[in-house]
């Protein structure tokens, strides 16, 4: 067990590292992401009530479409020089790398929503840390659903010519469960709402999604890389 968790570690960080030395997807990310939000505040320019309507819809459909772009970076990376199959070659744990690759763009994705709340509260003239940590828990749990389900899809797809075309319209449907749970809850928590009743409800049913997809995602990656 040790031995698996070190395997997860090193393939995470190799992730890390090969992403921070380019820039390529976090930059592409953050560009789309910032954009997205600018034009809607002035296509729409809502009121603060409004905003706070429409919060969690809003924020999770800019995460949603930026985060398909790291990860159709998460396995793409790996095709020059053959290193995917080197990689999947290699005396690593193929659930360890699915772990591993999974947690660099959990962390990549986080970065990338942790810029654009501020952007957010400044644009939409909202309040959005009356409610915090139950916040970021919520974008915690919805993250990690949406980076494990996209990256077993991205290993899927990262041979077919069109995968950045592929990959969102494979993941999001998968994903509305998920997406609607961590739309609810935000726009909730957001408005300044506490973390009890309905709230919880939605919070159960991510961490339900994350429990099942990580586990299907661990039991199906050898057929995806290997099959």
């Amino acid at each position: 067990m040790t031995a698996f968790f070190r395997q997860t570690l090193v393939i995470a960080h190799k992730d890390l590292r090969a992403e921070l030395r380019t820039k390529e997807a976090i930059n592409a990310s953050l560009s789309f992401a910032l954009v997205i939000l600018l034009l809607f505040s002035f296509a729409f320019d809502p009121t603060v009530e409004q905003t706070r309507e429409i919060s969690g819809g809003l924020l999770w459909i800019v995460f949603a479409f930026a985060g398909a772009l790291i990860l159709n970076r998460s396995f793409a990376r790996e095709l020059p020089n053959d290193c995917l199959d080197a990689l999947v070659g290699a005396p690593v744990s193929r659930a360890a790398l699915l772990l591993g690759k999974s947690l660099a763009n959990f962390v990549l994705l986080m970065a990338i929503e942790f810029m654009c709340f501020p952007v957010f509260g400044i644009f939409y003239n909202v309040r959005w840390t009356a409610q915090f940590w139950p916040l970021m828990l919520v974008l915690a749990l919805g993250t990690w659903g949406f980076t494990v389900v996209g990256t077993v899809f991205s290993a899927l797809t990262v041979n077919i010519r069109l995968r950045e075309v592929m990959l969102p319209l494979l993941v999001y449907p998968l994903m509305i469960p998920a997406l609607m749970a961590a739309m609810q809850a935000s726009t909730h928590l957001i408005a300044g709402g506490p973390l009890a009743g309905d709230v919880l409800v939605w919070v159960r049913l991510l961490v339900a999604f994350d429990v099942i997809f990580t586990a299907l995602a661990l039991v199906l990656i050898d057929a995806v890389l290997v099959g």
